[in-house]
């Protein structure tokens, strides 16, 4: 649809959701996706790895209007570099996981995504790879998922177009009343994914200390459903501080004492 007024200001309010294309395989979906969130106000995007490198030309060119996108990616190695600083962060997948997490649609996503934002948070969307969409591994660090309601017999969207109707619907969500807040300790605030992160990797090393994840075959099932289990829980930076101290009152009073020198 044409009708772009190159002399109108931006109307809307604030920051938006940042997009985070893990592992895009073409520069065209790259600029599709640019041009899909400039449409309705965003310009956070954020690439996990993507195949051709970066920059792009290709992207360049499909981008077409859109290149203050693009202008300001921002380009991580792995999705755990590229939510650490997120306090929330949604999932898109086409198919059912087997994994315990919430599952919004794009709308109510979205709804949740402009509450959040207004108290504060940084809030991301993890988008897949062209192919197969997201991993496992890539799913089980977020806080929920998004699954749009297709034709379960052709569930397959392009890149861009599920990026364009994630944006679409934060555009109609500013309509939303925003007037929420959550009340915290005058110290605390939403506990960052690098916190999450590192509660995770204390936690682990302890339990594989006293073989925990085991049998073996079955530790990176384990590993991920505890994880899945942690992310679920809408933590405070006071909530990760009380955990690592719960782990270390249970685990340090009973590791063996270093041998006297």
């Amino acid at each position: 649809m044409a009708g772009t007024d190159h002399t109108a200001q931006a109307d809307w309010g604030g920051p938006g959701p940042i997009f985070v294309l893990v592992r895009p395989q073409m520069g065209e979906n790259i600029g599709g996706a640019a041009r899909a969130m400039w449409n309705f106000g965003l310009d956070r995007m954020r690439l996990v790895a993507p195949r051709d490198g970066w920059p792009n030309s290709r992207a360049v060119a499909m981008a077409s209007g859109a290149g203050r996108v693009l202008d300001h990616v921002r380009v991580d190695a792995d999705v755990n570099a590229a939510t650490a600083d997120l306090h929330f962060t949604f999932a898109t997948t086409a198919r059912s996981r087997d994994l315990t997490k919430p599952v919004f649609t794009p709308e109510a996503a979205m709804a949740e995504a402009a509450k959040r934002i207004a108290r504060g948070e940084n809030v991301g969307v993890l988008f897949g790879p062209e192919r197969a969409g997201l991993e496992n591994a890539d799913l089980v660090g977020a806080n929920a998922l998004i699954s749009v309601p297709v034709n379960p017999a052709f569930a397959s969207l392009n890149l861009a177009q599920c990026v364009l109707l994630t944006a679409y619907e934060w555009r109609r969500a500013q309509g939303v009343d925003q007037h929420v807040s959550l009340q915290m300790g005058r110290a605390a605030r939403p506990a960052l994914a690098i916190e999450r992160q590192k509660l995770n990797e204390h936690l682990e090393a302890k339990l594989d200390a006293v073989n925990f994840f085991w049998p073996e075959p079955k530790r990176d099932s384990l590993v991920e459903s505890l994880r899945a289990l942690l992310a679920r829980f809408d933590m405070t930076d006071a909530d990760i501080r009380m955990f690592h101290g719960i782990i270390r009152a249970l685990t340090e009073k009973h590791e063996t004492p270093p041998a006297p020198k």
